[in-house]
């Protein structure tokens, strides 16, 4: 579903968010570098790429937006000048300042495991994978960093974004976000390791990892032995036999499920665990397939980040409340604390608002007519409560910068 032109210049002129756009990427009122030193970058119709404009307020890039009627816009990082004036700056005087910490997480990373869907297709039951990876980043990123203003955005499609908005994190330099990133990083995104390294040589876990496993291993029990029956079938299976290191147990294991083809997934899990009880407690044996069976554990459920998009601050990313030209769902904000709840199958699009909005069209005429306050419009579609979110998330970046004011009224970016 490509929406048409028509459709899109009507949702940027009657219900897309540039206010709280630009509360949120300016972390006040008033217009500062970070809003107008910010690059936008816009794709036209024909694959047409502008990169490097820069707006002075949301009313000014509202303009640009119905002129252009883009098909999505990206945002990136504040540069050390306006990004419009790039050609006109001195040499080796533009160059990217601040940008946020930003995170993608695609299901396409999870194709190799995931069984319900396939392709660009999509479900409840397999957005678990993007649900479970939501939960533990957060939590590791609020816990291990400290960073508290982060805000979840749905893709649109078949992902999820997460833009950090701290000011620390907003002043990493590009070797600080690569090394925060490697810290994560256990799952290259879209590679399917026979062995993970996630002990660097020892026998134990480390505590980053430690202190989630059981969280994990709840993930493991439910979304890939339960639901999605990952070792199943028999490629599944012999992918699981790739990751255990004892060639006596493979072999056992293979023989008991190559005369039983109909057995599950957590028959399967528990015939290993079996196996690894047939050798004494405390032998090498049995710790190095203990070692192995929390590997997995972690290898089928920990987070799979695209480490690209996250090392450099010169990264665009695809903005909050754009169309995705695909599915015509609108990349709204999740909150991550009912992420399980969400459906992406039941995401607004454009179309879908557009309608909405004709519906509350004659009453909204009557109100404006009877002197009544006059609304936004996203307000009255199922826009509102994504708006609102959005809205608060400002909110909050703004009570914080204000308080690091009074506490530091010399300090400023």
């Amino acid at each position: 579903m490509d929406p048409s032109p028509e459709v899109m210049l009507t949702f940027y002129r009657r219900l897309y968010p540039f206010k709280a756009i630009y509360n949120w990427l300016n972390h006040e009122h008033a217009p500062s570098k970070l809003f107008t030193q910010r690059e936008f970058s816009f794709t036209l119709a024909g694959d047409v790429y502008l990169r490097y404009q820069s707006f002075n307020s949301h009313d000014d890039l509202k303009k640009q937006v119905c002129q252009l009627n883009p098909t999505r816009f990206e945002i990136g990082p504040i540069y050390s000048s306006k990004p419009r004036d790039k050609k006109t700056a001195r040499a080796g005087g533009f160059h990217p300042i601040l940008r946020e910490l930003v995170f993608d997480i695609d299901m396409t990373d999870y194709d190799p495991i995931r069984t319900c869907c396939s392709g660009a297709g999509i479900c409840k039951r397999c957005w678990a994978f993007i649900s479970a990876a939501v939960h533990v980043l957060d939590t590791a990123i609020r816990e291990q960093f400290g960073y508290e203003q982060l805000l979840w955005v749905y893709s649109g499609r078949r992902g999820i974004h997460l833009w950090i908005s701290d000011k620390e994190a907003m002043e990493l330099t590009d070797q600080q976000r690569k090394a925060l990133v490697g810290w994560l990083t256990i799952i290259q995104g879209g590679k399917e390791s026979k062995k993970l390294s996630t002990r660097n040589g020892m026998r134990s876990l480390p505590p980053s990892l430690q202190s989630i496993l059981d969280h994990l291993a709840t993930i493991f029990s439910e979304l890939i032995l339960a639901d999605q029956n990952c070792f199943g079938d028999e490629d599944g299976a012999e992918n699981l036999l790739q990751l255990i290191p004892d060639a006596g147990v493979v072999e056992a294991l293979r023989t008991l499920w190559l005369n039983d083809l109909s057995r599950h997934s957590q028959d399967k899990w528990q015939d290993f665990k079996t196996q690894i009880k047939n050798y004494e407690k405390g032998s090498q044996q049995r710790s190095n397939l203990t070692a192995a069976m929390e590997d997995i554990i972690i290898q089928y459920t920990y987070p799979r980040l695209d480490a690209e998009v996250s090392k450099h601050r010169n990264h665009l990313l695809k903005a909050p409340f754009c169309v995705h030209p695909k599915t015509g769902r609108i990349c709204v904000p999740v909150n991550p604390k009912t992420i399980d709840d969400f459906d992406p199958e039941t995401v607004p699009t454009v179309g879908q608002l557009l309608r909405e909005l004709d519906e509350t069209q004659a009453t909204t005429e009557g109100e404006q007519e009877e002197g009544h306050h006059a609304v936004a419009d996203w307000s009255r579609t199922s826009l509102k409560p994504y708006v609102e979110m959005l809205d608060n998330h400002a909110k909050e970046i703004m009570g914080e910068v204000r308080k690091e004011k009074r506490a530091a009224p010399d300090e400023s970016w």
